[in-house]
């Protein structure tokens, strides 16, 4: 079973560098042509089905794809929707230090629950989908989380994802199992994430 986790387009807020989370903005022109590129670059593989998160910026470029690709889209799954950030959504982030500088928004999900969550998406996602490859279109938190999740490091030892990227993970041996994250190998990634990881035990 293979799932390439795709962050969706960009939107206006993520130009203006504002907090998303759940709240439901669309993409913008960049946005959309980010996902026709996207498409451009997965036609390489071979793909059986496109699904997405249900908020609209993750269904539209799911939309985008499954239609560049001739792929059917296989709905949507409430697991795969942003973390949510509470009070912070719509905020810029230039404004986080100064308002939330513990990052403790009021009325946030946990990150402790995101991750979870995300593997609960893809085990539904591989039993609705069994034995098929899945483009799933979501978010760059919830991305990360999973990834995290998956691989046993903390979510913010891993990279930024750029929009419209693509992360792989197979399930095999009973598992899941991280093999590119944004279209970078792990193994080249995991170098980034033990060395960030020291660096912040060194700094405690």
């Amino acid at each position: 079973m293979l799932i390439a986790l795709i962050r969706h387009g960009q939107t206006d807020w993520n130009l203006a560098a504002r907090m998303q989370g759940r709240t439901d903005i669309p993409l913008n022109d960049t946005g959309r042509e980010q996902a026709r590129i996207a498409a451009s670059a997965l036609e390489r593989e071979t793909w059986d089905v496109v699904v997405s998160s249900p908020l609209g910026r993750a269904r539209e470029t799911a939309e985008i794809i499954a239609g560049a690709l001739g792929l059917p889209f296989g709905g949507s799954y409430d697991e795969l929707t942003e973390q949510n950030f509470g009070a912070a959504e719509g905020a810029f982030a230039g404004e986080l230090d100064t308002h939330w500088p513990d990052r403790d928004f009021a009325g946030m999900e946990s990150n402790g629950e995101v991750g979870p969550r995300g593997i609960r998406g893809l085990d539904r996602i591989a039993r609705e989908h069994a034995g098929a490859r899945v483009l799933a279109v979501a978010h760059g938190m919830l991305i990360r989380h999973t990834l995290a999740t998956i691989s046993g490091h903390e979510m913010r030892h891993y990279p930024k994802l750029e929009n419209a990227t693509s992360s792989l993970v197979r399930f095999t041996d009973a598992a899941w199992r991280v093999h590119t994250v944004g279209g970078v190998d792990f193994d080249e990634v995991l170098i980034g994430l033990d060395e960030r990881a020291a660096e912040l035990r060194l700094a405690s």
